[in-house]
């Protein structure tokens, strides 16, 4: 199959659309319609795409109908679960939106500590009913993210160094394929789909449901430790090294930021899984170090560690991402991180850096297309403001620190972070992988009927 060429949507004659509503069991928006506008809405406020068509679907068989439509029809087709990617990727401007929000199905056995959720939940949803047996998986740092997104791309989160990414506690994914099919995806049934899915992003269908390894996990030890931005480049110094020893129970995060009463700062933001007593020994290191302004680090239960930072990125604000693996935490570099930082002109900003390691370090059974798992710093940094005429001001301010800290890049990205930035970056995201990617786009996806992503483009295309 080449590659579909995109007709506007206008050119559907009114009864197909009527025959779709009649068929569907969730609903059908249009423009104008009450609820069209909170369904296009996404977290990033910079996106304002309208979709010709909205499809709320409640059950997989309007997913199967959606996907039919937009193939046979060659319309562009976007898929969201929580909109939560700052790329925008989950909505489209004039063709097919199928969103998920409707389907938040979610069963836990406590026997087997497993999960099976359906893929409108984020994790938040999937959180509260885990956490009301005393488990979880690896799902983020923001409780308001979708499940699907962040588990295709790979997925971090407060428990990655003891249990690994998302992806790696993922155990099968139902999946609607480009040709309509209603597939399972798992080590023994469609390995190689499988093996896509974790890491691959949304390039190989619309995936409605996955089933995860859940872990025990109580009151955690979590929260933030602030020092004085003058004192961050000694911090971060001490940070890189803390970091070669941590336990695998810890999760620590150093992020350039500004407090809520103006001041900029460095924030140890950490999260502690674990036996407790051992917890607070590990976290009492990080309190003797400097003089912090303020200790915030204490037990909570998992769900508040969840949603202890969201409130600083709401839905609807301005973001705009830079982000890359970093060759080593040099000095030098942590010199031109914190330099920069020093420069951001909005107090909503973040610069992060990352360590991840521990189990995420290790490849499960049947491998990943999540590529990077040799202990590497991940900087990110997440510009975020308000208004529309500040857009140019933070932007420029962003590239420009990019461009300085571009030489102690190691050509590697996270999937997840990656904004509008062009199919090199994409093929840097998967590395060795991107070829085998590509042939699994090429047998499940062969007219690029998923493009609303970091695209995998299938060989018809790639090749030419």
């Amino acid at each position: 199959m080449e590659q579909l060429t995109l007709t506007p949507i206008s050119s559907l004659e009114p009864k197909i659309v009527e025959d779709l509503r009649s068929r569907l069991s969730g609903q059908l928006l249009l423009p104008g319609d009450l609820a069209y506008e909170s369904s296009r809405k996404i977290w990033n406020g910079m996106i304002d795409r309208h979709p010709a068509l909205i499809i709320k679907a409640a059950t997989t068989d309007d997913v199967v109908l959606g996907v039919n439509l937009a193939r046979n029809h060659n319309l562009i087709l976007a898929v969201k679960g929580g909109g939560h990617n700052v790329s925008g990727n989950a909505v489209c401007n004039d063709g097919l939106l199928i969103d998920l929000s409707l389907m938040k199905e979610i069963k836990v056995d406590g026997r087997s500590k497993t999960a099976v959720v359906q893929m409108g939940a984020t994790w938040g949803d999937f959180d509260k009913v885990a956490q009301e047996q005393g488990l979880a998986t690896t799902g983020g740092i923001i409780s308001t993210t979708g499940v699907a997104g962040l588990t295709l791309g790979g997925g971090v989160g407060w428990l990655v160094r003891k249990h690994g990414m998302s992806c790696d506690n993922l155990l099968e994914a139902e999946v609607v394929t480009a040709d309509g099919r209603i597939v399972s995806a798992s080590l023994n049934e469609n390995p190689d789909l499988f093996w896509g899915l974790r890491g691959g992003g949304g390039n190989f269908g619309v995936v409605t449901k996955m089933k995860f390894q859940l872990h025990e996990v109580g009151t955690v030890i979590g929260g933030m430790i602030l020092h004085p931005r003058e004192n961050a480049k000694d911090m971060i110094r001490f940070y890189r090294e803390f970091m070669k020893k941590a336990p695998n129970e810890l999760t620590l995060y150093s992020v350039l930021l500004t407090s809520p009463d103006g001041h900029p700062v460095n924030a140890l933001l950490g999260c502690y899984t674990g036996d407790l007593a051992k917890g607070e020994s590990v976290i009492k290191e990080l309190r003797e170090f400097g003089t912090p302004l303020a200790d915030m680090m204490q037990p909570m239960p998992y769900t508040a560690m969840q949603s202890l930072i969201e409130a600083g990125f709401p839905a609807g604000n301005r973001y705009y991402w830079k982000s890359g693996f970093l060759q080593d935490l040099s000095d030098t570099a942590i010199d031109v991180i914190v330099d920069n930082a020093n420069k951001c002109p909005s107090p909503f900003t973040a610069t992060v850096l990352e360590m991840y390691g521990g189990v995420a370090n290790e490849e499960p059974k049947g491998g990943t297309a999540f590529l990077y798992r040799d202990n590497l710093f991940d900087l990110v940094i997440i510009g975020n403001w308000v208004d529309k005429k500040d857009d140019q001001i933070n932007i420029a301010w962003i590239r420009n620190f990019w461009q300085e800290i571009q030489p102690h890049f190691s050509n590697k990205v996270y999937v997840n972070v990656l904004g509008v930035e062009g199919q090199d970056r994409v093929k840097e995201a998967y590395g060795s992988n991107y070829e085998k990617l590509v042939a699994l786009k090429s047998k499940f996806d062969p007219g690029n009927l998923f493009r609303m992503n970091q695209n995998i483009q299938p060989s018809s295309i790639y090749n030419n």
